[in-house]
């Protein structure tokens, strides 16, 4: 059968992350069922871009599966959008080669995180409410320091079943926009947890209580201890994530 990549983004309150959980809904199951009730109830398996956590957003997601000759795309996607609920949306679906694989053949991801400093009840579950005032220059700064290839274990949960803690970072900096600002982020690969905790600690830069030396001194720890806490996850989005169709 033909493999199809499907670009779609979800709301992720409502759900303990991409992946599978034995007593959590997560958004693979809520997909891969919707799947099979197209299917005569067959059992489907579909293969993300990556994982994200619990709470956390996509803006831009893709996924693989193999299916039967999709004869009217437009179709699929309009009544895939019936049957998602509201918190799941598909774009596009493409048709790829064999080969192709969502996950292991991304050549770049993009995260956002949002924080918003003036009280707004209609951002609360997108953005963190953060109203202390930040030194943005010295974020900026500090954050340049990210740029490379390092080892950021400092900034990855403990105990994941990755061989490796090394990404490649090309892009890493804060925007402001109104009364929002958001840190935006791109690699190769990340870490779980990763961009939350470089948010949290660049925070705390920005607040003057670290200052660019205690960065480089976390990031050659390769300690997650040394690092900030994490910031919650609902101002977390996957943004973006590039391919070489």
């Amino acid at each position: 059968m033909p493999r199809y990549f499907f670009e779609i983004a979800y709301n992720g309150n409502s759900f303990h992350g991409w992946q599978r959980q034995p007593n959590a809904i997560s958004v693979q199951q809520v997909i891969e069922e919707t799947f099979s009730k197209l299917h005569s109830n067959q059992e489907i398996s579909i293969v993300g871009c990556g994982r994200t956590d619990a709470g956390v957003h996509a803006k831009k997601y893709f996924f693989h599966i193999e299916l039967p000759e999709i004869d009217n795309i437009e179709h699929l996607i309009f009544k895939l959008n019936r049957m998602f609920p509201k918190d799941i949306a598909v774009f596009n679906i493409l048709k790829v080669s064999d080969e192709l694989h969502a996950r292991f053949d991304a050549k770049k991801r993009t995260y956002r995180y949002f924080l918003h400093q003036q009280k707004d009840p209609f951002k609360d579950s997108l953005s963190l409410y953060f109203p202390q005032e930040l030194n943005l220059k010295v974020m900026n700064d500090a954050a340049k320091l990210l740029l490379g290839t390092h080892d950021f274990g400092a900034f990855s949960k403990l105990h994941t079943d990755v061989k490796t803690n090394i990404c490649e970072v090309y892009d890493a900096g804060w925007v402001t926009n109104n009364d929002s600002i958001y840190f935006e982020i791109s690699a190769n690969r990340f870490l779980r947890n990763m961009v939350r905790a470089i948010v949290g600690t660049l925070i705390d830069i920005g607040l003057n209580k670290l200052n660019q030396q205690d960065l480089i001194s976390i990031l050659a720890s390769k300690n997650r201890q040394e690092a900030s806490i994490s910031v919650p996850a609902h101002g977390l989005f996957l943004w973006d994530v590039f391919y070489e169709f």
